[in-house]
């Protein structure tokens, strides 16, 4: 696909899904909601010196919140899929399928940018300069190999496809490197213009800050519908 089309199926994709944006925007409250209680539980228990009831608040608030951002981050990797297959339906509802794909992609970007943190690092007792050069090459390289190692694991499911880094940056060839940092480039510059709006209201005092708040958690979803979607177009030229 050319770069206008993609762009353009992505920013209508979002507003397409007006159900699914609205359940992202309630679960990632929940998160909100549930990391502030659990904050309010341990700073309680620390309060009355019971120590046990406050580990153990943080411990459930802490594996409640990974659970559910391991769902979304796997929800997501199934907009990628669709975007691959260019189908416009909405992804379904996997909580336990889609939480296991979220801990894979993860692991994934973990894998992908503690490589060169190594070198980097590695180097640095050689030289700083040395170091940084090759760091910044390194990690603009295993960054956009990283797109496509998002796109194999969607398209497989399978977590060892999509750590196979030089397949990876064979699929990055295949799509061009150009191509695929200009969409990122894009990508971010839609990020920037729309995480603008919420700040206009924050002169109208209380009620601005309040609207502001809404319209941030709207393009949030709005912004994570539509990276997605152009990540899975995007590969589906792999």
């Amino acid at each position: 696909m050319e770069i206008g089309e993609i762009f353009g199926d992505a920013l209508r994709y979002p507003l397409n899904h007006t159900k699914s944006l609205l359940i992202y925007i309630v679960v990632m409250i929940i998160i909100a909601l549930i990391a502030a209680f659990t904050g309010v539980g341990v700073v309680a228990g620390q309060g009355t010196n019971n120590v046990l009831a406050s580990g153990i608040i943080g411990i459930i608030g802490l594996l409640l919140i990974f659970v559910i951002g391991f769902f979304i981050t796997g929800y997501g990797v199934d907009i990628i899929k669709l975007g691959i297959e260019k189908s416009d339906a909405a992804p379904e509802i996997d909580i336990g399928g889609q939480a296991i794909k979220g801990l894979k992609y993860m692991i994934l970007v973990f894998v992908y940018f503690i490589i060169p943190f190594v070198i980097m690092t590695l180097l640095g007792y050689i030289n700083n300069t040395l170091a940084a050069i090759v760091g910044l090459i390194l990690l603009i390289v295993f960054g956009l190999a990283l797109v496509m190692g998002e796109g194999r694991l969607a398209d497989t499911g399978s977590l060892g496809h999509a750590l196979n880094i030089p397949e990876a940056i064979k699929d990055l060839q295949n799509v061009g490197i150009v191509k695929t940092l200009l969409v990122l480039i894009i990508v971010g510059i839609v990020y920037f213009i729309l995480n603008l709006i919420p700040g206009i209201f924050n002169s109208l005092g209380d009620i601005g800050v309040i609207i502001g708040a809404i319209i941030s958690a709207i393009i949030s979803a709005y912004l994570f519908f539509f990276s997605q979607r152009a990540t899975g177009l995007l590969y589906s030229d792999a």
